[in-house]
């Protein structure tokens, strides 16, 4: 482990400038003339915490709990909560600028959390994963 903490620590440093999220909620959004609404993605959990891991926890933490100056709380957040898996995969895709008055971390959240790779298939199990401790309350 402790060889690869210098690198840890240089990606998480890395990362730090480049990610965070605030936690007021995304403007809504109707599908327009021409467009359907998007389908629902039935998210994997087990997937979702590995690739968790892999881009959120950078910001977000490991356990999800945030990290100073960077993403916030993801078990506690009452945004989450109250976004529909829909609405959070639209904003997971968007990210959002520091300059957001809704962003409260003063952080850029880039969208996909700086991993463009990521499919939607991908967002929908990474959104499984934080439902397991976070679930969806209207």
């Amino acid at each position: 482990m402790n060889r690869w903490l210098p690198w840890i620590l240089l990606l998480s440093s890395v990362l730090m400038g480049a990610s965070a999220c605030g936690g007021g909620p995304p403007a809504p959004r109707s599908p327009g003339a021409g467009e359907t609404a998007p389908v629902a993605l039935k998210g994997n959990a087990e997937r979702g915490k590995e690739l968790f891991l892999g881009t959120c926890a950078s910001c977000h933490g490991p356990d999800a709990k945030g990290l100073p100056g960077l993403g916030k709380d993801l078990t506690a957040s009452a945004f989450v909560r109250q976004q529909t898996d829909a609405q959070l995969l639209e904003f997971i895709k968007k990210g959002r600028p520091a300059t957001d008055p809704a962003n409260t971390t003063g952080v850029d959240m880039p969208p996909k959390g700086g991993n463009p790779a990521l499919t939607d298939q991908d967002l929908a199990d990474i959104i499984a994963f934080i439902r397991t401790f976070n679930p969806h309350q209207p």
